[in-house]
């Protein structure tokens, strides 16, 4: 061991890593050296595809002013639009900070795309657990079944495959749109690669050519070189506070696709006859442009840190989705310890890894939009941002933990190493395999 080596051991002992998790998780570091370089390559492409993107809509430092009140010719509001539909290949694109969250982006997709007597199709099983009351699954104020808006689902077979008879099935004379969740949400099942929702969006389009396919593209930006609407989605949507906000935007959401989807979420966003004209960049424009930038970087580090993680706990006798030699498709990592108890240790090692609050204690709690209590460890700069390093999860069976995130590699290097420290001294871990 060099000095370098010695000296940065004891650095992570004065944060309260033993020797033991230490040296196990440097084994396991080793061992991925190759694709951790795969991935810096992937990180590299979509770093020139953003680069590209914005200078061909020519981003100038005029781009960073500030508007308020209306928001009329906001310059760098307009020229972000264009960058976001040039990067992921889309006709038109809204971004705003008015769009407080990803649920918000995807109820906004929905409700301005759907109308009444229309219906809603899930062709990947039920959908992440805040859309429930956007669509009406769970009764809600303001909910699409409200509208007259009718859901169908076609669940994936138990493999996590496509049930292409199903979704065959379900297809019928008031299918408009088809909503297709890219990651896996709190459902232990395979995330989509761009790849397989191509073939998915291929198959519907063949029954039924005008329906709109919508992606819920969250967490899935730039883990691969290329994005749903390049494999035949006509809108795709996310969260600026996952991978597109590099961890920089405090608060936004996006919609890419074509014009007349976007259209008509930007007239339901403002109103009918303001559309895309109004709505202030706050200040916080430079931010989302230069979170973008990032972005590609940021999410190449979450990366690292998901199959760490992955290699890590299967090696210590944990399941975990995807395993330690799966291909990426998002940032999200799972874990099942099918015990609260390891659970909770696991969160509480995220959160003492993290930069801010990291001396609290998570503890489970009614979250808005969820059927049981979720336990989450968040020390993040904005919050809820889960670009930065962050795990949560339902307190109910199989115990599932959902890890994702870490703006920098190292950052959830610690975050792993430091959730395992908590379950070794809590004798939930089999330390003979350390």
């Amino acid at each position: 061991m060099n000095g370098t080596e010695r000296y940065l051991e004891e650095q992570y002992a004065s944060l309260g890593i033993s020797k033991e998790v230490y040296r196990f998780g440097e084994k396991i570091e080793h061992e991925l050296k190759e694709r951790f370089e795969e991935m810096n390559k992937r990180a590299e492409y979509n770093q020139m595809k953003v680069i590209k993107a914005m200078q061909e809509n020519r981003v100038s430092a005029e781009c960073f002013q500030t508007s308020s009140g209306y928001g009329y010719n906001d310059l760098g509001r307009d020229t972000l639009e264009k960058v976001y539909a040039s990067c992921f290949k889309g006709e038109d694109a809204l971004v705003r900070p008015q769009i407080t969250c990803g649920t918000h982006a995807l109820a906004l997709a929905l409700m301005s795309n759907l109308r009444p007597g229309d219906e809603l199709l899930s062709p990947v099983g039920k959908p992440y657990d805040t859309l429930e009351e956007v669509i009406g699954i769970r009764p809600s104020k303001g909910s699409l079944a409200e509208y007259g808006i009718s859901y169908r689902q076609a669940d994936l077979l138990a493999d996590g495959s496509f049930d292409y008879d199903a979704i065959r099935a379900a297809i019928n004379e008031k299918t408009r749109l088809v909503t297709i969740q890219r990651s896996k949400g709190y459902a232990v099942r395979p995330t989509l690669s761009v790849k397989k929702i191509g073939e998915l969006i291929s198959f519907i389009k063949d029954i039924k050519p005008d329906v709109v396919c919508m992606v819920d593209n969250c967490y899935g930006e730039f883990v691969e070189e290329k994005e749903p609407l390049e494999t035949g989605a006509d809108l795709i949507v996310g969260s600026l506070i996952k991978n597109p906000g590099g961890g920089l935007a405090p608060i936004g959401g996006y919609l890419v696709g074509k014009k007349e989807y976007i259209e008509n979420a930007a007239y339901r966003l403002t109103s009918p006859g303001l559309g895309k004209e109004v709505g202030a960049s706050l200040g916080v424009i430079q931010s989302f442009y230069q979170g973008l930038f990032l972005a590609p970087t940021v999410v190449c580090g979450a990366l690292k840190g998901a199959v760490f993680a992955a290699n890590i706990y299967e090696r210590l006798g944990f399941d975990v989705l995807p395993d330690g030699t799966e291909s990426r498709h998002d940032i999200i990592q799972a874990v099942t310890f099918r015990n609260p108890d390891a659970m909770t240790a696991f969160c509480e090692g995220i959160q003492a890894a993290a930069p801010v609050d990291s001396y609290v204690t998570p503890e489970p709690w009614a979250m808005p939009g969820y059927d049981s209590d979720v336990i989450m460890a968040a020390g993040a700069f904005v919050q809820g941002s889960s670009i930065e390093l962050s795990a949560d999860g339902p307190m109910k069976p199989p115990y599932s933990v959902y890890f994702q995130g870490g703006l920098t590699w190292y950052h959830a290097k610690l975050g792993i190493l430091m959730s395992l420290q908590k379950l070794k001294e809590r004798n939930l871990v089999n330390t003979n395999l350390l």
